[in-house]
């Protein structure tokens, strides 16, 4: 009797309070569409990679190292299968996130090498690549922010009471969300200002022109 009481008191908060399940509903496919957009970004991204490698590789082969790191970081952002149940596996959020990062920070590096190669950075093709990358980094940016706004609301919403019990009786479990220790520094796109000019030289010291000789003494 005391256990039907209890329950009877529980379905009378949920119906007096509201349930809350249309808005966990609501949220969790806001989540769904607003990492969809994220991928949609991430992907723009690694699609640019390969010809940006080549048109470095052109004129600069020398720099295998940083090549061969963008590459690997791009195979292995690719070999991570991003389903929708990745959002709801912290460790394989973590993963995903991890790969992401590398690949932005090799391309970072990439960008940074082409300051020493004139030649290359006057290339139109390399130009036009860069800023693609630029703006779809900016879009990522956005597609992150909204992300992480519509998971801290679901989150909210779950841990929230009453809506907690709803979500412990349809297994409705907290999200995990983009959290690095330097988000700021990580939300700003990679940039090369072909504009810059190159570092004077700097003047050299005037010469003092060396001093006359000493008359001869007069002989004896």
């Amino acid at each position: 009797m005391r256990k039907l009481l209890g329950l009877v008191a529980v379905l009378a908060t949920l119906l007096l309070t509201g349930c809350g399940y249309n808005d966990l509903q609501r949220q969790d496919e806001q989540i769904k569409s607003s990492w969809s957009e994220v991928l949609n970004q991430y992907q723009r991204r690694a699609d640019l990679v390969p010809n940006l490698v080549n048109t470095v590789k052109g004129y600069a082969a020398q720099e295998q190292q940083v090549l061969t790191e963008v590459t690997n970081a791009r195979a292995r952002v690719g070999a991570i299968q991003a389903t929708p149940e990745l959002i709801n596996d912290p460790e394989a959020f973590a993963k995903f996130q991890a790969a992401q990062g590398q690949l932005q920070s090799a391309l970072s590096r990439l960008l940074v090498v082409s300051e020493n190669y004139p030649q290359l950075k006057s290339d139109a093709l390399f130009r036009d690549l860069t800023a693609q990358l630029e703006g779809t980094e900016n879009r990522i940016a956005v597609a992150r922010n909204r992300y992480i706004k519509t998971v801290q609301e679901y989150n909210t919403t779950v841990r929230s009471f009453p809506t907690n019990l709803t979500a412990m009786m349809f297994k409705m479990n907290v999200k995990p969300n983009f959290s690095v220790e330097n988000e700021k520094s990580i939300s700003v796109p990679p940039s090369v200002d072909f504009n810059k000019a190159p570092p004077a030289s700097p003047t050299p010291a005037p010469v003092s022109p060396p001093a006359p000789a000493p008359a001869p003494k007069p002989s004896a």
